[in-house]
């Protein structure tokens, strides 16, 4: 983001606080139409450009005809650049600064968080500390200029204390530290603005990260040709439900028929073979003693789907020495992973799903490490093993080697439940089966999990269930 504002001022003559000025136009857009009613605001500003934000939104929003205060946790002589330039300018147009001595306005409808921003290394203290404690106690709704004060700009973590914010306004660019770790459940709603930065200015600039987007999947989704039969859309063998799990592996597989693959096979512990077609008829279930057993079914299959269910017995270790030596498009979740850990090999036609626990396992890494560099993660694995790697989680991200990974940013604290990883992984093999490549599988299958996660969680998030996702799947991937 930096070198984006570098880019604009210096080689496209955009001045900097014309740059501030446009930034707290936009804020004052946003609050007004995302809190109509509030109509008397506070603006906590702290030093350096977010700062000057603050007071540039202070300013503008009082020649509104918003009543606004405005407090100073850093003197504002010591301002300097276009920070100090919006401080003199607010106090010529007749506003008033008020040092911070510990309270906000009681009767402030809005308050405005311009404190540290995304440049923020260390962990929130002192008196800013106590600004952000302040702020969320109050009752009033908060608005964040660019990011939340106490996120971390790049990973998301929270350094010490964050602001909870209802709205957070960025600019310029989306910040990686907006999507990972801890952010999403602090920055509330977000909206974006690029200050009208020519584009020029950030083609030379590498993402961390691409969000997953609508046009992916109208493309993938396109209306299907009146000829169509069940062979043009691929064949998903699920290969799971260990002793006593069979639940698992019947999602999968039904997951996969609702995500438009043409047949689903499940290979199965024998006993729960006659379960699995009585309760879904449509999935093709075969009892399977050992790897003799799953010789006729791989000759027929296109895509597996390894892991729900399986648990790590004898038998699975035995499934898993002839899945491992088998080179069509795969998917694999659960103790499949934990199998894999155990044996690490690479293979580019597969892709892996681990959450954060699981990740650590294949990484050999504590949990908290996976989560604290959730990108440098996904990159591991993907190196590793191979083929595409999935770190679920708030904020899936998806590798596929060279290509600069994706985030989902769809998806809901709901989903954090039981059986949504078998879920996603029989949406994502139902993906290969019907022709796409494994990194447009993984994409997609993840981003259409999410969205209809958020769906099925319209009538709350609390108590949804993963099969719940499965009627919901339909609407989404018939845009």
């Amino acid at each position: 983001m930096r070198e984006i504002d570098r880019t604009a001022i210096e080689d496209h003559g955009i001045p900097g606080y014309t740059l501030m000025t446009r930034a707290g136009e936009a804020a004052v857009r946003a609050a007004r139409r995302r809190f109509p009613n509030a109509r008397r605001w506070q603006v906590i500003c702290g030093a350096g450009n977010n700062g000057g934000d603050g007071y540039v939104v202070a300013r503008l929003a009082a020649s509104d005809g918003i009543v606004v205060s405005v407090l100073a946790l850093v003197d504002p002589t010591k301002l300097s650049g276009d920070a100090a330039v919006a401080h003199e300018d607010f106090v010529a147009a007749g506003g008033v600064v008020t040092p911070w001595a510990g309270e906000l306005d009681e009767q402030a409808e809005l308050l405005v968080d311009a404190i540290l921003g995304s440049g923020l290394e260390r962990e929130v203290r002192g008196t800013f500390a106590e600004a952000v404690s302040a702020i969320n106690a109050h009752g009033a709704m908060v608005m964040a200029l660019d990011i939340p004060t106490g996120i971390h700009g790049d990973t998301g973590k929270v350094l010490g204390c964050a602001v909870n914010a209802d709205l957070t306004m960025t600019f310029v660019g989306l910040k990686a530290g907006l999507f990972l770790d801890a952010a999403a459940g602090f920055r509330g709603d977000l909206m974006y603005d690029g200050l009208d930065i020519p584009e020029a200015c950030l083609s030379e600039v590498s993402p961390e990260f691409r969000r997953i987007d609508d046009g992916l999947l109208r493309r993938v989704f396109s209306p299907r040709p009146r000829a169509s039969h069940k062979g043009h859309f691929g064949h998903v063998l699920v290969i799971g439900g260990g002793p006593g799990m069979p639940g698992a592996a019947r999602m999968c597989g039904e997951a996969a028929l609702r995500a438009g693959a043409g047949r689903v096979s499940i290979a199965t512990a024998p006993t729960h073979a006659a379960y699995l077609a009585a309760t879904r008829p449509e999935l093709m279930s075969h009892g399977v003693e050992g790897a003799a057993d799953l010789d006729p079914l791989l000759a027929i299959a296109d895509v597996l789907a390894f892991g729900p269910g399986l648990g790590r017995s004898a038998w699975a270790k035995e499934l898993f020495e002839v899945v491992t030596s088998d080179s069509r498009p795969s998917v694999w979740d659960a103790d499949a992973l934990n199998l894999l850990a155990d044996q690490p090999h690479r293979a580019e036609s597969r892709i892996i799903t681990p959450h954060p626990g699981e990740a650590g396992v294949l990484l050999g890494r504590p949990t908290a490490e996976i989560q604290s560099d959730r990108i440098a993660a996904v990159r591991a694995l993907q190196e590793k093993f191979g083929g595409v790697a999935v770190l679920k989680g708030a904020g899936s991200l998806i590798s596929a080697g060279e290509t600069t990974p994706s985030i989902c940013t769809s998806g809901n604290p709901g989903m954090a439940v039981a059986g949504m990883g078998d879920v996603l992984t029989g949406i994502v093999a139902a993906l290969l089966a019907q022709g796409l490549s494994p990194a447009e599988a993984a994409q997609v299958g993840v981003e259409s999990h999410a969205r209809a996660g958020d769906r099925a969680a319209g009538g709350g998030e609390r108590g949804l269930i993963a099969s719940d996702l499965m009627t919901e799947l339909r609407a989404v991937i018939n845009p």
